[in-house]
């Protein structure tokens, strides 16, 4: 068992002799070995799946997103959570990251932070996580105290507890709801979780909150008609998104001329003004010529989804 809990800081059985390469062959081992990282994620889409149904009627009813690690694992955690507002218009209170030694770890290494079990659960604890909040561990080794103490004030809550690890049969994994296992084995360079293991968090991490973005309507089709438009590129964006969405251009007959596009956009600008930049009412103001409140009680009768929404007359 002592094997299999180290996998990620065991040696790699390929490149003993890592320092002699040439560059070409340094980066060719260091590149190719993250290909490893994707088939690990893929091996691991049903325990995904299930945290993904799990969490969402929880988030659905007003619950938080809580992630929680030390080092690489809990920076890309805090990342994840930090990208979810401007991308999806989440609620920047319910989607939070707890990092082992506070945001100065973020840039600088606290040592001994990670060892701390009681920190891990205060910290969690200070949140005052209830039922409907569903708490993410994230430690590559599924060890760290401090995740751990954080999953357990978790699960004495009843919050939804997952864990994140690169190890199988770890502690981590076995305190929770729900386990994502990542078994991505030795790194090229021995215990430096920051590569392929980290690589192989990264991923779950985008797909599992994206997925959870998409099954809370945050997405139609394949478009981001939450997202939040703070500049220009996204204020051209939510504008194209409103245009595509209510179908313009025509299908037919033809294209529209200049005069017809220029009057499309200043519609589509209108309607988004109306709305508060908020693309999915902005999309039924133009389609159906509706008020921004009549909009916006349509989408709230059916919990945000816009094809649902564009379908009721």
């Amino acid at each position: 068992m002592a094997a299999q809990l180290n996998r990620t800081e065991g040696l790699h059985p390929a490149h003993s002799k890592l320092d002699t390469y040439d560059t070409a062959t340094l980066l060719a081992a260091l590149v190719d070995d993250h290909a490893h990282a994707v088939a690990a994620v893929r091996a691991a889409t049903s325990s995904l799946g299930q945290a993904v149904d799990a969490a969402v009627p929880r988030l659905r009813a007003g619950g938080r997103l809580v992630y929680v690690g030390a080092g690489t694992s809990g920076r890309l955690g805090c990342l994840d959570a930090a990208e979810l507002p401007p991308t999806f218009s989440w609620l920047a209170e319910r989607a939070l990251g707890l990092l082992a030694g506070g945001l100065r770890a973020m840039t600088t290494a606290v040592e001994g932070a990670e060892d701390d079990a009681e920190q891990g659960a205060a910290d969690l604890s200070a949140l005052k996580p209830g039922a409907g909040d569903v708490v993410l561990a994230i430690a590559a080794s599924g060890r760290t105290p401090y995740t751990l103490g954080a999953i357990d004030a978790a699960r004495q809550a009843g919050a939804l507890a997952l864990a994140l690890v690169n190890n199988p049969g770890t502690p981590l994994a076995a305190r929770a709801d729900i386990a994502i296992v990542l078994d991505t084995g030795p790194e090229v360079i021995a215990g430096s979780t920051r590569l392929k293991a980290g690589t192989a968090q990264k991923i779950a991490l985008n797909s599992l909150s994206s997925a959870l973005m998409v099954r809370l309507h945050r997405v139609h089709g394949q478009l981001m008609v939450e997202v939040q438009p703070s500049n220009a590129k996204l204020r051209r964006r939510a504008l194209d998104l409103v245009l595509q969405i209510s179908g313009w251009p025509p299908e037919a007959p033809g294209a529209p001329g200049a005069a017809e596009a220029a009057a499309a956009e200043a519609a589509a600008a209108a309607a988004l003004a109306a709305c508060g930049q908020r693309i999915k009412p902005a999309v039924l103001v133009l389609q159906t010529g509706c008020s921004p409140e009549q909009a916006l009680s349509r989408l709230a009768d059916v919990d945000g989804n816009l094809r649902a929404a564009m379908a009721t007359r």
